[in-house]
This record gives C-alpha cells, sequence and structure tokens, in this order.
C-alpha cells in the first residue's frame, strides 16, 4: 500500500462516544491516521485531548474554521475531514472545509434544510470534492448481502417495506429534562426540527433506499411527544408510498421499553423476503416462495462476491459496529486514492453513502414534520 491518508477531526472529544468508535474503525483499515483536530472545549483540555490522540500541538484548533484555514493552507493538508459534531454544525463545516478542497466524512443527518445540502452538493462538485455520509447500518456485510439479492432480483419486484429501530435510553432522561437543561438532541437549535425522526428515521430511510433503491413518492407522519420532559419528538409512526406502487411501514421511538437498538427491516417482494436485524447483523434472513426460510451467515461460503469482499474474520466470529463503520471508510480511502492517482471519480460505484443520500435523509425528516405539522396528511417528495 502507498503511504498513509491524513484526516481530521471536528469534535468527538473526551465524553464523547460516537468520535472514538470513528477512530477505532479508520484504526482497522489501517489506512489513515489522525493527524488534526478540532473543538471547542477549553483549551488546556483541548491540547492534553489532542496530544493523547496523536496530533500535534500545532494542529489542534479551537474552531472548524481556524482548522478549515490554516490546513487548506499547508502543502501536506489532511485528505479529509471527519465531523462528528452536533447537527447543527454539520453545514457549516462541512462547507468551509468543501471551500478548500478537501473531502468530507460526516455524521448523520446531514444538515438541517434540504437547501443546505443541495449547496453542499454543489460546493463539493465544485471543488472536486468527495463526500460521504455515515450511515453506519449500511457498512454491515449483510447490508451489502441485502443489496446484491435485491439487484440480483432473487425477490423478485418489492411490494412491501418494514421498518422499525426502537429505543429505551430517554424514558429516564424524560423525567428530569427541562427547557434549561435538555441535551443537544432534544434542542432544536442543535438537533434541527426533528429528535428520534432525523436521529433515527432517517437510519431506516437510507437503509432502505440503500439496499433497494427504492424512492419515496409520499408520506404521511404522526410525530410524538411522550413524558413530561420531551420537547422534540421521541416516537414517530410514518406511512410510505414509493414510486413505482411498493409501500412501507416505518416506526421508531426513544422511548420503547425493553429494545436497546434494535433496528429491524422487512423487505417484501414477489419471489421472497429479506429480514435484517441490526442487533443480529452477522445474519440475514432470506425467504423465498415455495422454500423453507434460511439463515445467511456472515463469513459464509455462499455469500456474493459483493458481500464477500467486506467480511473480515471467518463466520462465526462476531463483527459489528466498528467494523461496519471501517467498510464504509475502506470504500471511501479507495475513492480517495483512485482520485488521487488521477481516476474519474463516480462515487455511487464506491458503496459508500453518498451526499445524495444524505440530502433524501434531509428531505425526508422535514416532509415528515411538515406531514405531522399539517395534521398527519401525505406530503409529497420533490
Amino acid at each position: 500500500m502507498s503511504e498513509k491518508l491524513k484526516y481530521g477531526m471536528i469534535g468527538g472529544g473526551p465524553g464523547a462516544f460516537i468520535g472514538g468508535v470513528h477512530r477505532a474503525a479508520i484504526r482497522i483499515n489501517d489506512e489513515a491516521e489522525l493527524v488534526a483536530w478540532a473543538d471547542v472545549i477549553p483549551e488546556e483540555a483541548r491540547l492534553k485531548a489532542g496530544v493523547d490522540m496523536g496530533v500535534a500541538p500545532d494542529r489542534i484548533y479551537g474552531s472548524f474554521d481556524e482548522m478549515a484555514a490554516a490546513e487548506g493552507a499547508r502543502e501536506d493538508k489532511i485528505d479529509w475531514i471527519d465531523i462528528v459534531t452536533p447537527n447543527a454544525f454539520h453545514y457549516p463545516a462541512a462547507k468551509a472545509f468543501l471551500e478548500k478542497g478537501i473531502h468530507v466524512v460526516c455524521e448523520k443527518p446531514l444538515c438541517f434544510t434540504k437547501e443546505q445540502g443541495e449547496d453542499l452538493k454543489r460546493i463539493a462538485a465544485e471543488n472536486g470534492a468527495l463526500f460521504a455520509v455515515t450511515y453506519v447500518y449500511t457498512g454491515h456485510v449483510m447490508a451489502r448481502e441485502a443489496r446484491q439479492l435485491v439487484r440480483d432480483g432473487v425477490i423478485g419486484e418489492i411490494r412491501m417495506v418494514m421498518g422499525e429501530y426502537p429505543q429505551d435510553w430517554l424514558l429516564d432522561a424524560l423525567e428530569t429534562i427541562t427547557e434549561d437543561n435538555k441535551p443537544w438532541r432534544a434542542d432544536p437549535k442543535l438537533s434541527g426540527r426533528g429528535a428520534a425522526v432525523a436521529d433515527l428515521g432517517t437510519h431506516i430511510e437510507n437503509w432502505v433506499s440503500y439496499v433497494t433503491g427504492l424512492q419515496i413518492e409520499k408520506l404521511a407522519c404522526n410525530l410524538d411527544v411522550f413524558g413530561k420532559g420531551g420537547v422534540l419528538d421521541n416516537n414517530v409512526e410514518a406511512l410510505i408510498k414509493f414510486k413505482g406502487g411498493a409501500t412501507g411501514i416505518y416506526w421508531t421511538s426513544q422511548v420503547a421499553i425493553g429494545f436497546d437498538n434494535a433496528l429491524k427491516i422487512r423487505i417484501f417482494g414477489d419471489k421472497g423476503t429479506l429480514e435484517f436485524v441490526q442487533e443480529e447483523n452477522n445474519y440475514l434472513r432470506v425467504s423465498l416462495r415455495g422454500e423453507p426460510p434460511k439463515i445467511y451467515s456472515r463469513g459464509a461460503g455462499y455469500l456474493t462476491p459483493e458481500a464477500k469482499k467486506y467480511g473480515r474474520v471467518p463466520t462465526g466470529h462476531p463483527e459489528g459496529l466498528t467494523e461496519a463503520f471501517a467498510n464504509i471508510y475502506k470504500d471511501f480511502a479507495a475513492a480517495i486514492r483512485d482520485k488521487k492517482a488521477g481516476k474519474d471519480i463516480v462515487e455511487d460505484d464506491y458503496g459508500y453513502p453518498t451526499v445524495q443520500m444524505g440530502i433524501d435523509g434531509v428531505e425526508f425528516f422535514n416532509k415528515c414534520v411538515d406531514s405531522h405539522e399539517a395534521g398527519a396528511v401525505w406530503v409529497n417528495i420533490e
């Protein structure tokens, strides 16, 4: 392999869960190293945290603007920036680095509005920058297997999709959340118009779109705010009509007792059904018409070549969240290396969720809020 790529990160410092997961996933591939970091925490704590991550003091920054200006001017500037901040900072941070021609990896949801997303897409194209959105569950090997089975016509024409994503983590917090102490996910200034619908609902929307290629034509949505401490939605039900005639039902909740992180997708075709359960992500249930249901196992020799290339250990040795992130970074690094080599890049060919998928997610959660505010009426997706 040629020399390692270099990346920077915004956010994800002490006490942040997701930043450490991203860094660990990148280390698994051993293709890139963290050389720059920015956070708004106090300077002394920031310097200590950055040095602990292995970043040189002169590349530890107090804001994304400072970082974009400095890194953009360096001969050895970073190859990409990783944005793992609260939602409100995704758009301005991504814009600042794209304008410097630096590739971007951004957590979801991409931004607050479709217009912001389209702006990022335009700026990326104008500056020759690649853009990935880390919808992590598309990185699971069995998500890639499901995608290929759909493309190969194994389950036939899709008729219906059922997606659910219940959690119960917000139950206790609801008893103490107020306007004065709400977490950022419950603050519209930081989270946007939606909470559960943006944080979890977009995962359902993206996984279904990524695997099936289906595009939503219209939806009708109800948002619930349960508990005395509720500020934004924490329970969501949506009816979906796809272009081409398929239908769907999506449900997500942060107050469903007994559920940890239970994303489950069922895709029903006229020849068969696929079922993916995130908490059992090493397996895919495949039911074909007239045959007994089968359980496909990650790492097995019968998987499609597309899925096999993402497996890291033999069958029976579980892979999980970190490996799924690593697969997305594996795809993104391959695109960067090909671009460095002068090849023409079509991002859709590489397998990672693209900026357009991020835009679709932003439009999805905004249309859900629009529908709810109008009385759970049907609204069209443009």
